[in-house]
């Protein structure tokens, strides 16, 4: 595994130093789409917490290893492990315009890390984005969800539903939901994620570099929100 970079050079010529940012966002709330915008359109790094922890144990790196003694023990990978991944992976040449870290930090202690491994090379984070969308309309988002398990294709009872009710509009085969796209779940993963992130949003408030972008608008408005950001961020790195 690589960490995923676009070749396109769109706006990429206006970058003329690296970019570090990153997405904070509940399930449901679009940051997903609008990761994959950003690293296309300015080609950084996609930094995924899960595909480097896999990537670095099937790598053998020496983080690697150390991470995979931890879960071979059934233990939760320590945010130092985590830090060291993110620095080894960021000053791979794949990271050379930056990176958009995604589902890290996630509490105050591994910002904080974060922090200091960036001030120690004298560097520090642009942009802290976040997605934000109302509950109950997430929760309408996900648990309305249907899919088509042999295709992939997917539909939505309220917002994309399919042409006969239940059913693949191709095949005609029945649609499923899956098991974790119920209320329940949705709604214990959204209490975790606000408790765990809401001081991670007064944190980069206190830095300036926090914005919240509203994710319940038209994907154009917020892929527009998102690029005003960046061209924020390249404006004061040109300045």
């Amino acid at each position: 595994w690589k960490a995923k970079v676009s070749t396109s050079t769109n706006m990429a010529a206006a970058v003329d130093r690296k970019l570090r940012t990153l997405v904070l966002g509940p399930p449901g709330a679009g940051k997903g789409t609008q990761a994959e915008n950003i690293v296309k359109t300015y080609r950084l790094c996609h930094l995924s917490t899960g595909d480097m922890l896999r990537a670095a144990v099937a790598a053998g790196t020496p983080v690697g290893k150390q991470a995979k003694a931890v879960m071979d023990a059934g233990k939760l990978v320590s945010d130092e492990i985590v830090v060291n991944l993110i620095k080894d992976n960021i000053s791979a040449p794949e990271c050379a315009r930056g990176f958009l870290l995604d589902g890290f930090p996630r509490t105050i202690v591994q910002a904080q890390k974060l922090d200091e491994m960036l001030h120690a090379d004298k560097v520090k984070l642009d942009a802290a984005i976040e997605f934000a969308i109302d509950d109950s309309l997430l929760v309408r988002r996900v648990t309305g969800r249907l899919i088509h398990k042999a295709s992939g294709r997917t539909y939505h009872e309220e917002f994309h539903p399919p042409k006969v009710a239940g059913k693949d509009d191709v095949t005609g085969e029945p649609l499923i939901r899956r098991a974790d796209d119920n209320e329940k779940t949705l709604v214990e993963r959204l209490r975790q994620y606000h408790e765990s992130t809401s001081p991670l949003v007064e944190y980069y408030k206190k830095q300036g570099i926090h914005t919240r972008v509203e994710g319940n608008q038209p994907k154009e408005k917020v892929w527009a929100d998102v690029q005003a950001v960046f061209n924020r961020c390249i404006g004061s790195h040109r300045g």
